[in-house]
């Protein structure tokens, strides 16, 4: 008898609430060519699935407890270069998505997106291809359009825009440690870090400057 499930799309999906693997797993359920071949609940767990699965495709949530999603991409990309990875997160598009596609995404997905956008991302990205909402696509195509300079905040690592992000919320230095399952210390280094690289004096100003180029909602 032939194989019919040779041509399915294997996904994995890498989310630390449970809720939202659940539901992922219930879209692609309504699928007839994509099936979900593991999940993970951390960065790290997402690393080692996607070592020793075949998958063609993974669903990666940029905010995970103990490595940041963007960390975790890099090092699938550079381990794993054949496997597409996109991106979902609760964040708006404007503040991950492109820092995501530099970092070797194959697409940015907001979790609010349409149950039939999630499916026709994937399949899009399992063949090769990049995948920018609509609404993604017209920011990117502003950009290109203005003569503008580079935000500073553009500037910053990968962790140091977390932390900033984070600052601008409102998280003091340890409630940033804890989440971040990092040292007070090394929190410390990094705000110190990217106030340097900005030229700003304090959080107050870090703040104002978060909210005034809508980095925070």
């Amino acid at each position: 008898m032939t194989d019919t499930t040779s041509s399915n799309i294997r996904v994995l999906i890498a989310d630390d609430h449970a809720i939202v693997r659940e539901g992922l797993k219930q879209i692609l359920a309504d699928t007839n060519d994509i099936v979900v071949a593991g999940e993970a609940k951390n960065g790290l767990e997402a690393i080692r699935l996607a070592r020793s699965s075949d998958a063609q495709v993974m669903l990666l949530d940029i905010s995970m407890p103990d490595k940041n999603g963007i960390e975790v991409l890099k090092q699938i990309r550079k381990e794993m270069p054949q496997l597409a990875v996109l991106m979902l997160s609760m964040h708006r598009e404007d503040l991950y998505a492109v820092r995501s596609l530099k970092a070797g995404a194959a697409g940015y997905l907001n979790k609010q997106s349409a149950p039939n956008e999630l499916v026709n991302a994937i399949r899009m990205v399992s063949e090769g291809m990049k995948y920018v909402s609509p609404s993604l696509a017209q920011a990117l195509a502003r950009q290109v359009g203005e003569d503008i300079e580079t935000p500073r905040h553009e500037m910053l690592s990968d962790r140091e825009y977390q932390t900033l992000t984070m600052i601008a919320s409102g998280k003091s230095v340890s409630d940033i440690a804890t989440e971040l399952s990092l040292s007070v210390k090394t929190v410390s280094e990094y705000r110190a870090r990217l106030l340097a690289k900005m030229k700003l004096k304090n959080s107050a100003e870090l703040t104002h400057y978060a909210i005034k180029h809508r980095l925070v909602e």
